[in-house]
């Protein structure tokens, strides 16, 4: 019986943690066992999960380690909780979410309900017309160095509730395997990749940052997405003394500020021209800095605005040759625009809301792609690139709607 367990955690949690899960898909961890073969025995694996919770012997397995190649060419090791585990996972976040969500800092962006990156993206544009400077700032290997200790104190500020306190406790130690079977023991980090994991940074950072910044600095607003800063500031000598502040709070508690990635910016405009050596900053896969505007009247005036970044154009582009596009001339077009416009559509709704007009970079190979495949599927082609170029320009005015780019008045 549920009364009997020394924990009251019900049935029906268990159970809609698990519809959570499924929902969010996502690989399998250490045991290899996939969301459909965990399916398969769902009666019989969740009733485990809800009685060893219940009873307080649950015990999470390790998290797979998986290194993700990042754009810079370095790597970051991203933990893979079991199925079994993510759905242990949301049962507590299920429960500690609500009473610490409304509490946030409304400038938290990163992994929260109704709140998105392009909602910071869009908050830090507008900021930065009204304020002069930005220290963009980088926590080095946040996920990585959270301090235990640090992170159950502030946990143990929002909840009492002893099941919650244990078993994100345990989560925090819980080893990492390595591909090769190793164990390696956690004394700091919460692992990426967890369901549970940005709540709890979201939980350390409003104490670390969000709160400490409203008492300290109140006239100096922010956007932060999980470990991703930028403050604004009024004046070089302000943002001078948040850097050094930040920095010295951030050490305070145990975590470091890069030093090579945070940096002071200046907003330079058509009306702010001073001299600068940082006038643009990257945030959230846009970079912002001076661009060409079109004022109400037509006038052509210079704005500091974000646009997508080079370092995310060079990913899409990327992932775009990755197609062989031009290769699958026994396709017919239907059918490359059913392949890829899911993807063509995501980038746009993205990286579109910006300053659409730098997307042109990374749909202009695309386009010469769409040229090559024409040329090897109709032979009237082969012979004149121009011609299939005509032959494009003539399908993307007929038939706009047929990839994304076309529909988003990105044609060739």
């Amino acid at each position: 019986m549920e009364e009997n367990k020394p924990f009251c955690i019900s049935k029906w949690a268990v159970q809609t943690a698990w519809t959570k899960v499924r929902a969010n898909k996502g690989a399998a961890g250490v045991d290899d066992e996939s969301i459909g073969q965990f399916e398969k025995k769902l009666k019989n694996n969740l009733y485990r999960i809800w009685n060893r919770m219940s009873s307080g012997s649950y015990m999470p397995p390790p998290v797979k380690r998986v290194m993700i190649p990042k754009t810079d060419g370095k790597q970051r090791p991203l933990g893979i909780p079991t199925v079994g585990d993510r759905v242990a996972q949301m049962v507590v976040k299920m429960e500690l979410e609500p009473k610490v969500e409304p509490l946030f800092h409304p400038d938290s962006y990163g992994y929260r309900p109704a709140r998105s990156a392009l909602d910071a993206v869009g908050t830090c544009r507008q900021r930065c017309w009204r304020y002069d400077w930005v220290v963009d700032l980088d926590i080095r290997g946040f996920f990585d160095n959270i301090d235990h200790a640090l992170m159950m104190h502030a946990v143990r500020k929002h909840t009492d509730c002893p099941w919650v306190l244990l078993y994100i406790e345990r989560w925090l130690k819980a080893p990492a395997e390595l591909e090769d079977g190793t164990l390696l023991a956690r004394d700091k980090g919460t692992p990426q990749g967890g369901v549970i994991s940005p709540l709890l940074a979201n939980i350390f950072l409003h104490h670390v940052f969000d709160a400490w910044m409203d008492r300290e600095y109140p006239g100096c607003p922010f956007e932060r997405y999980a470990d991703d800063v930028v403050i604004h500031c009024s004046s070089y000598e302000q943002a001078l003394a948040v850097k050094a502040a930040v920095e010295a709070r951030l050490r305070r508690c145990k975590l470091e500020m890069h030093p090579d990635k945070t940096q002071i910016v200046y907003c330079r405009d058509g009306t702010r021209r001073q001299d600068y050596p940082h006038i643009q900053f990257d945030f959230l896969s846009y970079t912002f800095r001076p661009r060409s505007a079109k004022g109400r009247k037509g006038v052509i005036f210079t704005s500091f605005l974000p646009a997508i970044s080079m370092k995310a154009a060079r990913a899409v582009v990327m992932e775009i040759r990755e197609w062989e596009l031009h290769r699958k001339s026994d396709k017919e077009l239907a059918e490359l625009s059913r392949l890829f416009n899911p993807s063509i559509r995501g980038w746009i709704a993205y990286y579109g809301r910006f300053y659409p007009s730098a997307l042109q970079r990374i749909f202009k190979p695309l386009d010469r792609r769409l040229v090559r495949w024409a040329q090897g599927k109709y032979k009237r082609l082969r012979s004149s690139r121009y011609q299939a170029w005509q032959w494009l320009w003539r399908l993307a005015a007929s038939e706009p709607g047929l990839f994304g780019h076309w529909q988003a008045g990105l044609a060739p």
